[in-house]
């Protein structure tokens, strides 16, 4: 088996809602050995291996479910098999998850497997272990030549866990995370650590483990020092032992004789019980003690021995929310065991695995077990006497072995109130008070005990798992402090998808909400901006940019361009959006990444509206979008169409549905708004500069669309009126996106349109515009379309019936050849019966301009489909028709009395003309080029270009 491609979905997709790993796996031989074939062996061995495999219910949706598919008849096939190991793999590490989908990928064998995942490397890393796993199971014959047949399952096994948990979340990070998902809150992870973002924009909030953004830096300072701690508790009147801080081990001994033992010996800013040797009796145990301290800090703190049992009591914005009895790791004695074999059996516990995998930790017998067993006269070997406990760590922390009974509801009144007051003289959010008592269920005013640590990052897993009693929702306790009633955690967010329009009704709509006050932050195909101010440069339509958006604290609406290519190849950033917007389906990059229909196409932008919870605006008018009203669970489903007469959005209207409709007027169009039966007049389609008077349709829609999406969105009224009119299509607001320019003799429109669709737009408007002279068209194709696509540029540019046309490429050729897209198009036109005369070739885009302005005269319409957008714009804004051709134009050019070489084309309707070059008689005079023609047949007739393809002459020969 062989892994071919990969993708890496980061949110909702096609494939899923929430993150998946979709894999092309080439099972190559192996395509002809399904389960059965490879036999019981393997599959019991499988099995053995990976025994939860068991509980896997495939598609019986039973445990013992996908036992019966790889058992029945002849079995399933090892693509299948392959996305139930890489699940289990993760389950094995402590990750849980449980959806995956294998279908076939279109060659034979070829299979992509979708996978859910948690933490990317960590999938990528199991589905690598599975595939030599399986690999190891293959008879010898079957296993690839590259398979390393020193392979080693335990060992494997055991890395890969220990390599997830180093990239997982800590438990208390997690739990607190699980908590916000419950509550429906969003979450980023910042770091690869444990720093997270709850939420979304201006209403999100921080957490490191359990250190928030609100925990004081002064306090966290506090509870790290043990002896400025102890100072302000013990000048509070609360309960805490003797201490001293030394720096020498002479100093210690003497700290220790003037406490009096026992004393208990920790470093000055440890945590986790590192470093911590309690009940020293001799000088040469604080000796030794002193030591094993000062290899975690350089201070060493000496301090009381208190009796008693060790408790962890967690506050949580005042309120002591959870209390454990702790005890460090340990066997009891049976009187037949050795105590190796006791912790054998201890740790054969299915809630104890490796570090933070399970809710509880392996013991392990390392040197500080064996220096414990040693001071009782034991050996690993030794047999302990029945119910005798045998400590084998000094500490009482889970992540050691240790246990926690939960104690929270027997806790006596005065230790709860003496723990909250310790954690607000220090200051703290959240806090642990480490209470040593003998009994917490009495008060330490009657029998003593002592604070010995005020923590500032408690863990949670010993309250969230207790080895015994009751579970706490410490995390759902601090989701509440975080987030109280009523308190928002996200911002509004739109995401707009589509073929075409997608730019222009992105920026509509950020320019609305930036109108009624709010700071927007928006993704498009040039860039992110936030309030209006492009922070990030480039194509950022994907996932990557959403999630600069949302993890920026100043936004409070995120407006998201989501495009095609993103959603194939992250998906989206965001688990759902409040207003989901699909404007058009037409065709465009298809035949690329395994899209090659159009409702493929529409499958993949269906995801917008899949996700969204309050609305999905869809185009009524398109039938591939109107069909995506099934798909969303979305509390609105509201139409646009420009068709008044709409059959099924007047039905929908009818039953107290949202739409917006182009009504026509006496006075013009007018986009009007339907809502649960009210009758909205929105605003004169001529009023809205975008639109030219109304002219550019798609432009009407556009604002239609967002118009439909503030209105979902809550803006009101006014200000989706206001936005409207004051947004223009000005290369500064929407560069690309039908640019006006009026300030030569002629009118320049200019555009980024790129498919069949997007032209066709834009020529129907050339030709609805009061044009007094010619009009002239530059246009191109993207060099990665199919040949039909291009062809289908030529055919909608044709029947606009240009007086000239331009043909050109862009800068990138995209695996075409310098000359083949422009050739493409020119046949198309004259295939359309557009004189050859009409139609020039022009390779470069910059000459292509400059050629298409210095042929404009007054009155004139030239409409240039452009590639660089920035220079194409500075090259028209620049243009001066009196003058030496623009610095922006391409400097490849000749001296203007350089004889050109001309082109004869001979003119045919249905044969593609051969050319021929022949030399010109004499330079070419100022107003062009004159070339003479020789060797011409009778009755034919030639066409001269010079050597851009610009039309020079038409001769015919009689």
């Amino acid at each position: 088996m062989k892994i071919l491609d990969r993708n890496v979905y980061v949110g909702p997709s096609h494939y899923a809602h929430f993150p998946v790993i979709r894999l092309e796996v080439d099972l190559g031989v192996l395509e002809a050995w399904p389960t059965m074939r490879l036999g019981r062996a393997f599959i019991d061995a499988l099995v053995q291996r990976l025994p939860g495999l068991s509980e896997h219910g495939c598609s019986y949706g039973e445990p013992g479910g996908f036992i019966r598919r790889m058992t029945e008849d002849e079995g399933t096939w090892l693509g299948h098999v392959f996305e139930h190991v890489v699940l289990e793999m993760q389950n094995t590490a402590g990750v849980h998850v449980t959806f995956g989908k294998t279908r076939s990928a279109g060659p034979a064998g070829v299979y992509d497997v979708a996978f859910e995942y948690e933490q990317e490397d960590v999938g990528l890393e199991a589905a690598s272990l599975s595939l030599a796993l399986l690999h190891s199971l293959l008879p010898a014959d079957l296993q690839p030549d590259e398979f390393d047949r020193s392979f080693d399952w335990d060992t494997s096994r055991d890395d890969f866990i220990r390599y997830a948990q180093r990239r997982a979340l800590g438990p208390s990070t997690a739990s607190i995370v699980h908590a916000a998902e419950k509550r429906g809150i969003p979450w980023i992870r910042l770091n690869e650590q444990s720093l997270i973002q709850l939420g979304y924009g201006c209403n999100q909030q921080r957490i490191q483990a359990t250190i928030t953004g609100r925990t004081s830096h002064i306090a966290v300072e506090l509870a790290s020092d043990k002896e400025e701690t102890n100072k302000i508790l013990a000048n509070l009147g609360l309960p805490v032992p003797r201490q001293r801080l030394v720096q020498t081990v002479d100093k210690a001994v003497d700290a220790a004789r003037r406490i009096g033992y026992p004393v208990v010996l920790k470093p000055y800013n440890g945590n986790h019980g590192r470093g911590v040797s309690i009940n020293l009796m001799t000088a040469a145990e604080v000796r030794e003690a002193f030591t094993c301290a000062q290899e975690h800090s350089r201070s060493v703190i000496v301090e009381t021995f208190i009796t008693g049992h060790d408790h962890r009591m967690v506050v949580i914005n005042g309120e002591l929310v959870a209390v454990s009895k702790r005890e460090p790791g340990h066997v009891v004695g049976d009187g037949t065991h050795s105590i190796q074999e006791l912790v054998a059996i201890v740790n054969s516990d299915p809630r104890r695995g490796v570090g933070h995998e399970k809710v509880l930790t392996r013991i392990e017998l390392d040197a500080q077990a064996n220096g414990l067993l040693q001071k009782l006269g034991y050996t690993a070997a030794s047999v302990p006497p029945l119910d005798e406990i045998v400590y084998l760590r000094l500490t009482a922390n889970l992540s050691t072995g240790g246990t926690a009974r939960d104690m929270t509801d027997l806790v006596h009144p005065d230790n709860a109130e003496m723990a909250v007051r310790a954690i607000k003289a220090i200051g703290l959010d959240i806090g642990g008070v480490d209470f040593l008592t003998p009994d917490i269920t009495q008060s330490y005013k009657e029998i003593g005990g002592a604070i010995c640590e005020v923590n500032a990052a408690p863990g949670f897993r010993m309250h969230m798992a207790p080895s015994d009693g009751r579970p706490r929702d410490v995390a759902g306790k601090t989701i509440d402090m975080l987030f109280p009633a009523g308190m928002p955690s996200t911002i509004p967010i739109a995401a707009i998808t589509g073929t075409n329009g997608k730019t222009t009704t992105s920026r509509m709509l950020a320019h609305i909400h930036k109108l009624a006050g709010k700071r927007v932050g928006l993704t498009t195909t040039d860039g992110v901006y936030v309030d209006g101010q492009r922070t990030v440069v480039g194509d950022m339509t994907g996932p990557t940019a959403a999630r600069i958006v949302l993890s920026d604290p100043n936004v409070e609406v995120a407006v998201l361009e989501t495009a095609r290519g993103g959603l194939l190849r992250a998906g989206m950033a965001t688990r759902y959006v409040d207003v989901g917007a699909v404007l058009n389906v037409r065709p465009d990059h298809l035949g690329q990444k395994g899209i090659d229909t159009l409702e493929q196409l529409a499958e993949i932008k269906r995801t917008v509206v899949e996700i969204a919870r309050d609305t999905a605006v869809l185009n009524a008018d398109d039938p591939l979008t109107l069909r995506m009203a099934a798909y969303t669970e979305a509390k609105h489903v509201c139409y646009v169409t420009l068709n008044p007469d709409h059959e099924l959005v007047r039905e929908h209207i009818r039953a107290g549905g949202r739409a917006i409709a182009l009504e026509n007027g006496i006075n013009g169009s007018m986009i009007t708004i339907y809502d649960h039966g009210a009758h909205i007049p929105l605003l004169w389609t001529h009023l809205i500069p975008a639109t030219i008077e109304g002219k550019a349709l798609h432009n009407v829609q556009n604002a239609m669309f967002a118009a439909a999406m503030a209105f979902a969105m809550g803006v009101r009224l006014e200000d989706i009126r206001h936005g409207l009119r004051t947004f223009d299509t000005s290369f500064f607001q929407a560069p690309g996106r039908l640019n006006v320019y009026d300030q030569h003799q002629f009118r320049v429109l200019f555009d980024y349109g790129h498919n069949a669709d997007a032209i066709e737009q834009l020529c129907q408007l050339a030709n609805r515009l009061d044009v007094k002279g010619r009009r002239i068209c530059v246009l191109s194709a993207p060099g990665d379309r199919r040949d039909q696509d291009i062809v289908a540029i030529g055919d909608v540019a044709a029947a606009a019936m240009f007086d000239h046309y331009i043909c050109r490429r862009d800068d990138g050729r995209r695996g075409r050849g310098d000359e083949d897209v422009p050739r493409m198009i020119e046949r198309t036109l004259l295939a359309h019966g557009i004189g050859a005369d009409r139609v020039s070739v022009i390779i470069d885009e910059q000459d292509a301009i400059e050629a298409a302005l210095r042929m404009a005269a007054p009155g004139d319409l030239v409409l240039i489909f452009a590639d660089a957008l920035a220079r194409g714009w500075k090259q028209i804004t620049h243009f001066r028709a009196d003058a030496a051709p623009s610095p922006f134009a391409s400097q490849k050019k000749q001296a203007p009395q350089t004889v050109r070489p001309a082109v004869i084309e001979l003119a045919d309707d249905n044969v593609p003309p051969p050319r021929a070059v022949v030399e010109p008689v004499r330079s070419p005079p100022t107003n062009g080029s004159v070339a003479e023609v020789t060797g011409m047949m009778a009755g034919t007739t030639a066409i001269v270009r010079d050597d851009r393809g610009v039309f020079l002459a038409r001769e015919a020969n009689d």
